[in-house]
């Protein structure tokens, strides 16, 4: 059942549906641009030009040059590899690419600053300002990451990166398009990163760098409050597209610092039956942690699909960490095994959440993030029913009798990587800092 609760703005009329992997999502993805007619709107935390990424940016380029406006928003650090090419590649046909605070160039690139932690996570794409993708699928082939070796020598088929999006379109789409504006807008300002680093950059310039922060910020924040509120009072009315109830939850920097947590938070404490969570980095702040405890110890069944698969290691071990307090209240704990769970997922009494955040310091307390809650029972039963062939047919159960026998290495291991992450956000910067 919905709340209704700050954080949350529900749209009624929408249709939406699940995609999972990127084999559901980008055939999706491109017959949307074909059938295109006045815009896309694509974010991005990865684009690689892989297999699947060359498609999708081939459907692009097509719109483009039919004259469907096209702008895209790289993360300067998730895109690195390839993101000044997607650029130059898009502006040929007259397409627009951003990068969200591009990483510096040649020697300044070994120079560490915290604030690169801060990065542009999402991934939402919006066709003709009605039809929308929101989820947690970066454009990039589905088994990226496993090596040739591995590829070339198992009997079996690999699976794929398990992760999740969804198709919309209804009112809720004008919420999407808002966000999506004020970004582009923020990004393209005069005396953004992206006009601090060029191709020919060595080094930042302080001295815009320093008036920025001292003048011209503050300018820029009235701005884009004023346009938020404009846009607000002017929404166009959108058609109801189905049935279903939606709301879009976003966090930022500035105005949505703690609105996914949150969300999550009144969902947990408000749970009676059962909490379903699936999540590639899972290590949530101690109110989260008690929030799934007290649910358990009132009698909600919670179960955590977690990765079992190593992406990152640091990540990884600092899971594990915490996984002692949540075993002792009765919590059940899945790790999957077949592929990467890159997953953001979650099915609390019947509402669904998908999108991009973790529930982990970086993607709470530093990235921007998209996720959607939709409360019909339709969407969720299609939800459940894949989670439960996750559980049933990839997931190992962590036995507490088995965790509790680790080698003392191990606990160490684990507790140094927990304090390292934990650190790492602390001296992240200011939170209100872009």
């Amino acid at each position: 059942m919905s709340l209704n609760h700050p954080h949350l703005r529900w749209y009624d009329g929408n249709a939406v549906s699940l995609l999972e992997n990127g084999q559901e999502l980008f055939p999706a993805l491109c017959e949307a641009f074909d059938a295109a007619h006045t815009s896309i709107h694509l974010e991005t935390y990865i684009f690689r030009l892989d297999a699947a990424g060359l498609k999708v940016l081939d459907h692009l380029k097509r719109a483009a040059e039919r004259g469907v406006k096209v702008r895209v928003v790289l993360d300067g650090y998730g895109s690195t590899r390839d993101d000044r090419t997607i650029q130059s590649l898009l502006r040929a046909v007259g397409a627009q690419c951003r990068i969200y605070r591009p990483e510096p160039q040649y020697l300044s690139y070994q120079s560490f600053d915290f604030l690169r932690l801060r990065r542009m996570h999402r991934k939402t794409t919006l066709v003709d300002s009605h039809l929308a993708f929101i989820g947690g699928i970066n454009i990039e082939d589905d088994y990226s990451g496993l090596s040739e070796e591995e590829l070339a020598t198992s009997r079996e088929p690999k699976e794929p990166r398990f992760d999740y999006a969804v198709r919309l379109t209804g009112p809720l789409a004008i919420e999407l398009m808002r966000a999506q504006d004020l970004l582009w807008l923020q990004i393209g300002w005069p005396l953004s990163n992206e006009a601090l680093y060029d191709d020919t950059s060595i080094k930042a310039p302080v001295t815009l760098k320093q008036w920025k922060h001292r003048h011209v910020r503050r300018l820029r924040l009235r701005l884009l409050r004023f346009k938020h509120a404009a846009y607000a009072r002017n929404r166009p009315p959108h058609a109801h597209a189905g049935t279903m109830r939606a709301a879009l939850v976003l966090r930022d920097n500035l105005r949505y610092r703690r609105t996914i947590e949150a969300a999550y938070f009144a969902h947990i404490a408000n749970a009676r039956h059962e909490i379903v969570i699936a999540n590639a980095y899972f290590l949530p702040g101690m109110k989260l942690r008690h929030a799934l405890i007290d649910a358990a110890g009132r009698g909600v069944r919670v179960r955590l699909l977690l990765q079992g698969k190593i992406e990152y290691r640091m990540q990884y071990h600092a899971t594990r960490w915490i996984y002692q307090q949540f075993l002792k209240h009765g919590i059940e704990i899945y790790e999957y095994l077949p592929s990467y769970l890159h997953a953001k997922v979650a099915v609390i009494d019947g509402v669904s959440v998908v999108g991009s955040s973790n529930l982990d310091p970086f993607s709470l307390l530093l990235a921007r993030e998209t996720n959607i809650v939709v409360d019909d029972a339709g969407f969720t039963s299609t939800l459940t029913h894949s989670l439960e062939r996750a559980f049933a047919q990839g997931s190992q159960i962590v036995e507490p009798s088995l965790y509790h026998e680790r080698s003392l290495f191990a606990r160490a291991l684990d507790a140094c990587a927990y304090m390292l992450l934990r650190v790492g956000v602390a001296l992240s910067g200011k939170g209100a800092q872009y």
